[in-house]
């Protein structure tokens, strides 16, 4: 039951994301030069697309009560692997990526599933390795892309819109009904919510746990493509960096508990918008990066402070 005074926490847990997207924005268009533009609203978004396409698949494993710190590298091995495989076509190439990032995501997967191990401790063993691997696999070098398929995919448009964008709404629109709507975003749910009750009421929990990972994996080979395709060359000492930390804060923020038992595709989208509009706010007013990695840390704490009222409500 939910007592007259939590109510309050409870409505900025699940809304609070929102409501302060409403606040930048209008701050951005009284105040910001330049900000309402075509091309700004273009660029921010082109920027924020690989950090939402990683955070949707980081959604669907904290919904589990896990984690997957290994993303970044996964996409750092994807970008490794496209411009090896180009030569063959731009589909084989990107096939070839995506099969890597299910390859992580079942190992991550079968790690946390199957052996036992804690997912912070299975995804933290990917994430040093796969670096390294990604490294090995480009030879420890920057390639540029000269594919013109690929450079369209990370330039082109299609009725205004970036295809980059184009490809991460598509991808939220997927993993919205793939929570909502399918039996497999219910076992999840229900894993996340109390794994043991699961497994006695007999749900794959093996299965949904293995399955999550991997679909976390392919969507963050997604995302090392898209962000391969927009850079215009492959760097796997740089591609994915920290995209982790950036990941879990857009899904935190963006309403999903620490503690599992729900999704929030769409507050993971406005998660990510807000750290993204935290960022070109302070930029465009000539603020350093560093103030905005100290706001988004404080809003972390906040929305982890109110994730708390869960267990009230």
């Amino acid at each position: 039951m939910t007592t007259t005074s939590a109510v309050p926490r409870v409505w900025l847990r699940d809304n609070g994301v929102y409501a302060a997207i409403v606040v930048l924005l209008g701050y951005n268009l009284a105040f910001t030069d330049n900000f309402a533009t075509v091309a700004n609203l273009n660029t921010q978004l082109v920027q924020v697309a690989p950090i939402l396409i990683v955070a949707l698949g980081m959604a669907l494993v904290i919904g589990t009560e896990g984690v997957d710190l290994s993303v970044g590298s996964v996409m750092a091995i994807a970008a490794a692997i496209l411009p090896l495989y180009l030569g063959y076509g731009l589909l084989p190439a990107i096939g070839l990526g995506l099969v890597a990032g299910a390859l992580c995501g079942l190992v991550n997967g079968t790690l946390v599933a199957v052996v036992g191990i804690q997912p912070i401790v299975a995804t933290l063993a990917l994430l040093v390795g796969g670096r390294g691997l990604a490294l090995v696999l480009a030879d420890g070098q920057l390639k540029d892309i000269r594919n013109p398929a690929l450079l369209d995919l990370g330039a082109g448009k299609a009725l205004g819109v970036p295809y980059v964008v184009l490809i991460a709404i598509v991808l939220t629109v997927l993993v919205f009904l793939l929570v909502r709507y399918t039996t497999f975003g219910r076992q999840l749910v229900a894993v996340g919510g109390n794994r043991s009750a699961s497994g006695l009421a007999g749900l794959p929990v093996r299965r949904v746990l293995m399955t999550t990972y991997v679909l976390s994996g392919v969507l963050a080979a997604i995302a090392g493509v898209v962000a391969t395709a927009r850079l215009t060359a492959s760097d796997p000492s740089s591609v994915g960096s920290l995209y982790e930390l950036a990941a879990i804060t857009a899904v935190v923020v963006g309403g999903t508990p620490l503690s599992g038992g729900r999704v929030r595709v769409l507050g993971t989208v406005a998660g990510a918008l807000l750290m993204q509009l935290i960022t070109a706010t302070l930029i465009k007013h000539n603020l350093p990066d560093s103030t905005a990695q100290i706001v988004q840390a404080a809003i972390i704490v906040v929305a982890v402070y109110l994730q708390r009222s869960r267990a009230t409500a």
